[in-house]
């Protein structure tokens, strides 16, 4: 698919959605991208164990799991339900000096750019039959490799940015004397190896870093893959042979997943475990057939939910209801929206029309038994225009 096509169908989508941000998935090969894509939107995409065999960029939008949703559309027995829905982007394998153009580098770097947000894929298990293009497992030099080549693609924007403006810079234009500030403060950060989201950016400057595009700027999370029943980073211990030449374990884990997880605090970085093959192989399964072959795997957790969830609190979204009879619909808005703004995710006429909102959280709605007893134990506000919309709000608005 031509990239242009991509964004045209994006585009649709998000009319169709009316907010359904993108996050790109990202990593080396062989890495379980394609696998973790396919889990995640049950949409075929070739993902054989060879580099840059997902060569144009695949997209798929999913529901955002939310218990909240249903128990709503329960409770209003709804002929209709709606979830909230994220976009992921598969993009192919990053390699080593993909920023100078190296494999596919310039075409994976623009389409990295088109997103909202960056999933780093990285392995932390080790199969044999699954050849990594660096040799061994070592998932913080696979996140250094990532990070090395979006901070250098960045570093590239800047610097040409900088040389563009030095004639108005020296003219005195007060906005892009402002710029070249800001993009000097930026170079120095990824020169030093730093993502330009690490930049104290004043919330005039918001506005000029947005017209940047810079792939570091974009918020970054972690996706750990590993394999069940396989050799795991994060199950590992470190191995020793006594006098005995007996093999025993001290307890302590694998070296490479302490490095991993030394780097998670220092930078405050936000990561998931998922097992993409296993969720790979349960996504055409349902209900309690799914739960049954995840208990026999061995596999607690629902890892694709997780992943969806933390994709969408990494694009500081939250969702707010509204509930009857005819449909319940969970709605994306930003974190910190007002009743107003929050209303265009309904209609863009919402904002300005707006008189008041009626708001209820969803649980206390829930224990009420329904609209009536929750009006009569005054448990329904009214809100104007100044309030914030909190995630799990239910409201109707009056226009």
């Amino acid at each position: 698919m031509h990239f242009a096509k991509f964004l045209s169908i994006r585009s649709n989508f998000a009319r169709l959605l009316l907010m359904s941000l993108s996050i790109g998935i990202v990593g080396l090969p062989n890495v379980g991208k394609s696998t973790l894509f396919n889990a995640l939107t049950k949409k075929s995409v070739p993902c054989e164990n060879y580099p840059f065999c997902t060569i144009d960029p695949s997209v798929g939008v999913v529901a955002v799991p939310d218990e909240r949703l249903w128990k709503l559309s329960e409770f209003s027995h709804s002929k209709k339900t709606v979830p909230a829905a994220v976009e992921f982007v598969d993009i192919a394998g990053l390699v080593k000096g993909a920023s100078e153009g190296e494999g596919l580098g310039n075409q994976f770097l623009s389409n990295i750019r088109e997103t909202d947000a960056i999933a780093e894929v990285v392995r932390i298990f080790d199969d044999e039959k699954v050849t990594h293009v660096s040799g061994g497992i070592d998932p913080l030099r696979d996140i250094e490799v990532i990070n090395f080549e979006l901070i250098l693609a960045d570093f590239q924007t800047v610097s040409k940015r900088l040389v563009n403006l030095g004639r108005d810079i020296k003219r005195g234009d007060k906005e892009v004397v402002a710029l070249g500030a800001l993009l000097e403060r930026l170079k120095v950060a990824l020169e030093a190896g730093k993502l330009a989201s690490t930049v104290p950016i004043e919330p005039k400057e918001a506005p000029l870093i947005q017209s940047l595009h810079l792939l570091t700027q974009k918020a970054i999370f972690y996706v750990l893959n590993k394999k069940a029943g396989g050799k795991n980073l994060d199950e590992h211990t470190n191995q020793r042979i006594d006098t005995n030449l007996r093999i025993t374990t001290n307890g302590e884990k694998d070296e490479r997943w302490e490095k991993l997880m030394k780097f998670m605090e220092k930078t405050k970085s936000s990561y998931v475990i998922v097992d993409a093959g296993t969720e790979h192989d349960l996504k055409d399964f349902e209900g309690g057939e799914k739960l049954q072959m995840r208990n026999d795997l061995g596999v607690k957790d629902d890892g694709i939910d997780n992943l969806i969830k933390k994709g969408y609190e990494t694009l500081n979204l939250i969702t707010y209801f509204t509930t009857g009879e005819d449909e319940t619909r969970a709605w994306t808005i930003k974190k910190g929206w007002t009743a107003p703004e929050a209303g265009t995710a309904i209609h863009g006429d919402f904002k300005e029309k707006f008189v008041r909102a009626e708001i209820i959280e969803w649980d206390k709605l829930l224990a009420a038994g329904s609209y009536v007893a929750a009006r009569e134990k005054g448990l329904i506000r009214t809100e104007g225009k100044e309030y914030v919309v909190k995630d799990g709000d239910v409201i109707e608005f009056k226009i």
